[in-house]
């Protein structure tokens, strides 16, 4: 009943996440009606910085101590964060936030082929295998490459770089932060604010020029910031911890599902059967990778205390 009842949180964490994450696209595409990539991306890691600071002390938690454990969150923040934001902002400036989300679901590839170099992926049966190909399926026909208005260029590969680099920043965060007795909320608030200064070091290439934010601009970047970051990036975390960092990443495949609504329901964006089919593609795909043999192997100390339970953050 307790392995259930874990699951069953474990999905519940996966579709919440989904959600949050999905509606990135959406709030970076208002946020940028008024500011330039760079104010965007500081922006979201300030405020979600915050957020979780303010979680994390008032749960009665700590931030990491340790010059070693800071040169880790460092590097984590770079390929999971300062990167893959900067990235995504610059991205959008040139394609539809539906079309981003749908790129940033490679996520799950990259994370996989990472995962088996690095050996830290086993049991990858033909079932999981195939539920990323289909996956993988399910976002080609949703972005048609074979369509010559389908947006190109470097907007479109900037939003590919940046889903490779979560893919490396999971991998990464998954082998050297998490299961290491630092609770997740701890590292989740440490690693934004190591993402905030990394981002503040850009200021210059177009961050200090003048802003005028009007009303939904504003609600867009403290959504963007608040929920979409710090909240979507501490579930993240969670997930890492809980069921390793590929697991984690396939939450990718999902988010063209949320991303492609939001952009045709919200700003008017391009929907048609082709991409509500690549939907249900994507979707039966999520499905068959989340998929696990039983193994009568007891998971590693360090991947279960604080997994599925999770009663703190």
């Amino acid at each position: 009943m307790n392995s259930a009842v874990g699951r069953t949180w474990a999905w519940v964490r996966v579709g919440v996440l989904a959600l949050l994450w999905g509606s990135t696209f959406l709030w970076i595409e208002l946020a940028l009606d008024a500011l330039t990539p760079v104010q965007v991306t500081l922006s979201r890691c300030v405020l979600g910085a915050a957020a979780l600071l303010v979680a994390c002390l008032g749960s009665g938690r700590r931030l990491p101590r340790g010059g070693a454990v800071w040169g880790r969150i460092v590097v984590a923040a770079f390929f999971c964060n300062a990167l893959p934001f900067a990235m995504f902002s610059i991205g959008q400036q040139t394609i539809d936030s539906g079309v981003a989300g749908v790129l940033n679901a490679t996520t799950p590839l990259w994370s996989l082929l990472i995962g088996v170099v690095i050996a830290s992926e086993r049991g990858l049966g033909p079932g999981r295998l195939g539920g990323l190909l289909l996956g993988f399926a399910g976002v080609v026909l949703i972005f048609a490459p074979w369509q010559t208005t389908g947006p190109v260029g470097w907007g479109a590969l900037a939003i590919v770089a940046a889903a490779a680099s979560y893919a490396i920043g999971f991998a990464y965060m998954g082998r050297h932060l998490v299961g290491k007795g630092i609770p997740t909320i701890s590292l989740s608030a440490a690693q934004l604010i190591a993402a905030t200064g990394l981002t503040a070091l850009t200021l210059p290439a177009g961050g200090l020029t003048s802003i005028g934010i009007g009303p939904k601009t504003l609600i867009a970047v403290v959504i963007l910031g608040v929920v979409a970051t710090g909240v979507t990036f501490h579930l993240t975390y969670r997930i890492i911890a809980a069921e390793g960092a590929t697991n984690a990443a396939t939450v990718g495949y999902l988010l063209p599902v949320v991303s492609v609504a939001l952009g045709a329901i919200v700003l008017d964006e391009d929907f048609s059967f082709r991409i509500a089919i690549g939907m249900v593609v994507v979707l039966v795909g999520v499905g068959l990778t989340r998929r696990r043999r039983p193994t009568p192997s007891t998971p590693a100390p360090e991947e279960t205390p604080t997994a599925l339970a999770a009663p703190r953050p």
